[in-house]
């Protein structure tokens, strides 16, 4: 377990002095992040974005707001970010979910026992793990490691998994083996996001300028040197 900690810790920290803090997720409030992450299912942030402004424009993003628009006006709304007859059923039945469970707070939701939490809402319509991790980790900021298309590549490529890992073995390499903090994880997971972005693409690949290419496992104590801690 050290040897692999020690191992995940080197690849973040090469990571980190690539790329930097990378301040994710993009979002004023727990309610716009968690929206952000129904929104962002097989699209790109850009039209996520377009979505969040229409329903900031709208005067749409409460819960409250959300709760008492039409799915007409609500569809139109988030159009931008496609899949919108779908992704507005999505939205209504976690605002839904909300009212049934928490009286429609977020703050009484992520007090709930993460794990219990995170089974909840796996049986929201539409709630699958990458997008009910994303919502743990960055609106409730809660320890949970989101594994995406871009960790699983990267991981794959540098053989710390196999090509047919499916999600709770990605997730479990980094919740067994380093601490369980929101911090870590968050910075971890959006510096992957940027690695697979601009460099470990799915087609032609820069490996030359990886800055994994040389990785190697350490355990020098260069491997705390950016280990983010919790304030």
């Amino acid at each position: 377990m050290q040897e692999r900690r020690e191992e995940l810790l080197s690849i973040y920290n090469s990571l980190y002095r690539r790329f930097g803090p990378q301040h994710w997720w993009p979002g004023d409030s727990p309610l716009e992040i968690s929206i952000g992450a129904i929104l962002t299912q097989n699209t790109a942030w850009r039209n996520v974005e377009r979505a969040i402004e229409n329903l900031k424009r709208e005067g749409l993003l409460s819960v409250k707001g959300l709760e008492k628009v039409s799915m007409e006006k609500l569809r139109a709304a988030i159009r931008p970010a496609g899949y919108f007859n779908e992704k507005a059923k999505k939205i209504k039945a976690f605002i839904d979910f909300l009212f049934a469970n928490y009286q429609g707070s977020l703050r009484k939701m992520f007090k709930e026992e993460r794990e219990i939490l995170r089974k909840k809402l796996l049986q929201i319509r539409g709630i699958g793990k990458e997008t009910a991790d994303s919502i743990l980790l960055y609106a409730g900021n809660l320890p949970v490691f989101v594994v995406d298309a871009y960790t699983r590549r990267i991981l794959s490529r540098h053989n710390l998994v196999s090509e047919k890992a499916d999600y709770e073995e990605i997730q479990r390499l980094f919740m067994d083996n380093l601490p369980l903090e929101a911090k870590l994880f968050n910075e971890f997971h959006a510096l992957f996001v940027r690695l697979g972005k601009e460099i470990c693409k799915k087609k032609d690949p820069d490996c030359v300028h990886c800055p994994l290419r040389r990785f190697s496992v350490s355990t020098s104590s260069e491997n705390k040197e950016h280990f983010p801690r919790q304030t």
